[in-house]
């Protein structure tokens, strides 16, 4: 047994589970929206956070990260409690194709699971919903909660999808109004220079050639004893 699982927000800096393998590349028809609440991580629900969820969205493509977990029942057993009781916010999942070649109409991988949030505020607790740039910038700066503030949380993935060399241009902008916004209430300026130095990450629409990463041997024969 195996399964593959597709992160296109903290998941790519941070899976927090043991996987055998990871890959880089996209999904197509969705796109990042700040449209999530997160209430226990790094808001409350007094001053809940802004996260990152998907939107259908014809044409669009997602760069990010999927992790294979094989090694048997108990083992995928773990990662997906761990994932479900991290991503509770988000209320589906979903399969997905994956795909690493921009030139090729075949995905790499099919029935890869991603975690998704249905758009509606009825049945969706959780969902914000669209609103102003300028309006999520300032909630994004000052929310915080017991993991964090929120600013780290845009900041680190604008961060990460600069390293994959696959930016975000919509993360980008947000990302420079949270700045903005910060400049005027005088904090989080220094934390923010750690995260990403004092220039920030321009815009770019050209997307880049993938990049396709694997574990290293050495944990891949840890992995294999302990399951040995």
């Amino acid at each position: 047994m195996v399964f593959w699982i597709f992160g296109y927000g903290s998941l790519v800096w941070n899976p927090g589970f043991e996987y055998d393998e990871k890959l880089i590349g996209y999904i197509k028809d969705y796109k990042r929206v700040f449209d999530l609440a997160c209430i226990d991580h790094r808001g409350t629900p007094e001053h809940p956070a802004r996260t990152c969820t998907l939107e259908e969205s014809k044409g669009a493509i997602c760069w990010g990260a999927v992790y294979c977990v094989r090694g048997g029942p108990e083992k995928e057993k773990k990662a997906m409690e761990y994932l479900e009781r991290r991503e509770c916010e988000y209320d589906s999942k979903t399969l997905v194709d994956f795909y690493t070649d921009e030139d090729s109409p075949q995905p790499a991988l099919t029935g890869v699971i991603v975690f998704t949030s249905t758009p509606d505020k009825v049945n969706n607790k959780y969902y914000l919903g669209p609103a102003p740039l300028e309006e999520m910038a300032w909630q994004i700066a000052t929310a915080h909660g017991p993991c964090g503030n929120n600013r780290e949380y845009i900041f680190k993935m604008e961060k990460a999808l600069y390293d994959i060399d696959h930016e975000d241009d919509y993360i980008i902008e947000l990302a420079n109004e949270v700045r903005k916004v910060l400049e005027i209430v005088g904090a989080g300026i220094q934390k923010e220079k750690e995260l990403l130095g004092s220039s920030h990450i321009p815009l770019k629409t050209q997307t880049s050639p993938v990049k396709i990463f694997s574990l290293p041997e050495a944990p891949a024969v840890a992995v294999a004893a302990a399951d040995s």
